[in-house]
């Protein structure tokens, strides 16, 4: 690995004392406040409860990331949260692929395949109410986001279906009635640029209108040296834009309805082989044990294209002083392709033979889905009533020809001239799924009790799934029916399952600025199918109950905060994926199957303090431990060893934000480093990936008055991986094969100006 000057004495820093640290889950120190100069910790607001509430006063384990720690971090779509800007969610892509993602949150949740039509992730993802039922799409730049909440452990009351492991919350700007506009102009390195722009207009009729418009591209990081003009390995070109309109004909009704669209274009990662397998390897394929600027082979390679768009209207009533109605209405689409020819190895050598497999997969989705809460209070209670239905139609096929030929001796290779209309499919599938939700919460705080406030809560839910397995291998699939008779045709799916997860928390405020819970709750992944396998068996849903200890305290002054969490957790029914490497076979097998039981356990801590007026440091650190049971292997025969997929045992960072003003302006320092342990990445592969430690910074000179309006100029320099660290975030072992990787992004940089009035 390269190494990295100074980096083992920041680990060292980051691993002394029992937190690491980061901005995620606090808010900006700033100066809270008063004439007399006082410093102190902004409140966080979250609408984990349905209802805005107080960070501190919320008995939830959460970390919200607002705009400015958003920007100081340069975010711009949720796979940028990979670094470990909150160590309790991991984010990584599905294999080589930008275009699939895979969440998972206290080692609960990460699939090794997120290309499945009829299998659901364990963290939901809520963007303004509204739930995204596929890996694919969440890629996408982000729009102006106001913050991100990361609620941790089940939300199965709430937040409802495919959240065992938790929700990551999306909350955008909304209209603000008054005219504005905020653009910024970036470049890079890689020749990357940035572009975007969010217009407010004046109010009229009571309609309030946002504008939002971005555009983000970079080639590629790793050359792909083909004469033929093809994409570069690791490039992405992101644009969409967003309306939205806000109408409040009175104070107690609000409309507000956005429009989106969007595209997303990303090439795959180059997958590296690091180690010699027992097949042997052509002349002109090496071994590439550091982090490649070149692919040992020029393939052809184009852009995957997510194309995402959809509609959503939120109503608000407040049909009472004491109680609020609320809908939430969507109808989205997704078309996906993915293109994936980043692994050339993965061919077995021979002279004279194709190789690099091609994989060319589309899915395709549809859905919709209306929820209706009521949200009321009395003197001693606070409730949430609701109800939820969803709807979901997604169809998948893949083509997997090898795109290039060896010579006789391994030296040279020729690119093949290939029809995809005479590529058969290799697999296809749809299945239409129904998912039907009731639920409610309610916080009971005695008379005469003040500070003891009871939670109950409870959602029962339907998931309905019916599709099928139209194509294996180019043909018609088999199967055996209840008659034990051998059918060919498409293998049906045809399955439901109903849920009830409750919740109880205990919470007391031993102080105003202290405040202890327990809380246990449970949540479910939803049953289905997986369409990479001959079968097509439907497997059943994975849940997990966990019970959560925390703590949330301020002090000094409101200068300090400090929140801790543990819990401990217990899985059944986990849903482990087995596969197989035909080996000269462009389809390998999968199979998943309900093989495994477990537990998780672990730490959480977030800290925050302002020492002096400007200065915010910050901390975070997460401890995981999950132990899977054995589990039988249908391909092997045996019990095999289960391993928890991207689950760091420890995990964390620290940050420092510093701004004081400076030329008639605001100067703003941000730095922040990100640790984490190596993580195993295949279900049944005891190869771990390297440790990481990542660096970000940021320079800003902000508020620089360039009119008389009320224009403000900010200059600013960025960097991610300021310190060029190289390590194996992905890192599989095949005896045959060898051991191959795909390694992290190189150090990224630019500068940004933006104007606002």
């Amino acid at each position: 690995m390269r190494a990295v000057q100074g980096s083992r004495a920041l680990r060292a820093c980051l691993l002394a004392g029992t937190a690491a640290l980061t901005v995620a889950g606090q808010a900006h120190a700033a100066d809270a406040a008063a004439d007399d100069g006082a410093v102190g910790l902004e409140e966080v607001v979250v609408t984990a409860q349905k209802r805005e509430t107080n960070l501190q006063d919320t008995p939830i384990a959460i970390s919200a990331m607002g705009a400015d720690q958003m920007q100081a971090r340069h975010v711009q779509t949720i796979e940028d949260l990979s670094d470990g800007a909150i160590p309790s969610l991991r984010v990584a892509p599905f294999f080589a692929r930008h275009s699939a993602l895979t969440l998972g949150m206290r080692g609960i949740g990460a699939l090794g395949d997120a290309n499945q039509p009829a299998r659901d992730q364990a963290v939901g993802v809520y963007v303004d109410g509204v739930y995204l039922g596929r890996a694919q799409g969440l890629g996408s730049a982000l729009y102006d986001v106001e913050r991100i909440e990361v609620l941790k452990g089940p939300q199965g009351t709430l937040f409802g279906r495919n959240t065992e492991g938790g929700a990551l919350s999306i909350v955008t700007k909304k209209p603000s009635g008054e005219f504005h506009m905020n653009t910024t102009l970036g470049y890079g390195n890689y020749n990357a640029y940035k572009a975007e722009t969010h217009i407010d207009l004046p109010e009229v009729n009571n309609i309030s209108i946002k504008l939002d418009g971005l555009v983000t591209k970079r080639d590629g990081t790793i050359k792909n040296p083909t004469t033929s003009g093809q994409e570069d390995f690791n490039s992405y070109d992101k644009r969409g834009v967003q309306v939205q309109a806000l109408w409040r004909p009175t104070d107690s009704f609000s409309a507000d309805y956005a429009f989106d669209n969007a595209y997303d274009g990303t090439t795959p990662y180059n997958v590296q082989l690091v180690k010699k397998g027992a097949l042997a390897l052509a002349p002109l394929m090496p071994l590439q044990t550091d982090r490649a600027d070149t692919a040992n082979i020029g393939v052809p390679l184009q852009l995957s294209v997510g194309k995402t768009w959809g509609h959503r209207l939120n109503l608000e009533w407040d049909a009472a002083d004491t109680v609020t109605l609320k809908s939430i209405s969507s109808y989205r689409k997704l078309d996906q392709t993915q293109y994936d020819n980043g692994a050339q190895f993965l061919s077995v050598y021979a002279p004279g033979a194709a190789f690099s497999r091609y994989s060319m997969a589309k899915v395709y989705q549809e859905q919709y889905s209306q929820e209706f809460q009521v949200i009321g209070h009395t003197d001693q209670l606070e409730y949430v009533f609701g109800a939820l239905y969803f709807h979901e139609k997604v169809r998948d096929n893949a083509q997997t020809p090898n795109t290039m030929q060896w010579n006789a001796t391994g030296t040279g290779y020729t690119t093949l001239s290939i029809d995809l209309n005479t590529v058969p499919f290799d697999r296809a599938s749809h299945v239409v799924t129904d998912s039907y939700g009731v639920f409610g919460q309610v916080v009971w705080t005695p008379a005469g009790l003040q500070d003891l406030h009871l939670t109950l809560g409870g959602r029962l839910t339907k998931d309905q799934k019916k599709g099928s397995l139209d194509t294996v291998n180019g043909a018609l699939p088999s199967y055996v029916n209840a008659s034990k008779q051998v059918i060919v045709g498409r293998v049906p799916l045809d399955e439901s399952w109903s849920r009830f997860d409750p919740l109880v928390t205990v919470a007391y405020d031993v102080t105003p600025d202290v405040n202890l819970y327990g809380r246990w709750s449970t949540g479910y992944k939803s049953g289905g199918a997986n369409s990479r396998s001959l079968t097509y068996r439907a497997f059943d849903p994975e849940t997990v109950s966990m019970y959560e200890l925390g703590a949330k305290t301020q002090f000094w002054e409101n200068r300090a905060r400090l929140n801790l969490a543990a819990y401990y957790g217990e899985i059944k029914d986990a849903q482990v994926d087995f596969s197989v490497i035909i080996l000269n076979n462009n389809r390998g097998t999968l199979e998943t199957t309900n093989a495994a039981t477990g537990k998780t356990k672990g730490v959480e801590l977030d800290f925050t303090v302002t020492p002096a007026e400007g200065l915010t440091l910050s901390a975070n650190y997460a401890y995981t431990k999950v132990e899977l049971s054995k589990a039988f292997n249908p391909f092997t025969n045996t019990q095999a060893v289960i391993y928890p997929l991207y689950t760091p045992k420890n995990a964390g960072g620290v940050s420092i934000d510093y701004e004081r003003p400076a030329l008639g302006a605001t100067f703003k320092a941000h730095l922040d480093a990100n640790y984490a342990d190596g993580q195993y990445t295949g279900t049944t592969d005891p190869t771990l990936s390297d440790s990481s430690f990542l660096v970000n910074a940021r320079l800003s000179l902000t508020d620089i008055q360039i009119s008389d309006t009320g224009a403000k100029l900010q200059l600013s320099l960025w960097s991610r991986n300021l310190l060029d660290e190289a390590h194996m975030f992905l890192k599989n072992t095949n005896a045959a094969l060898g051991t191959y990787a795909i390694f992290n992004d190189p150090r990224t940089f630019g500068a940004e100006m933006n104007i606002k009035f």
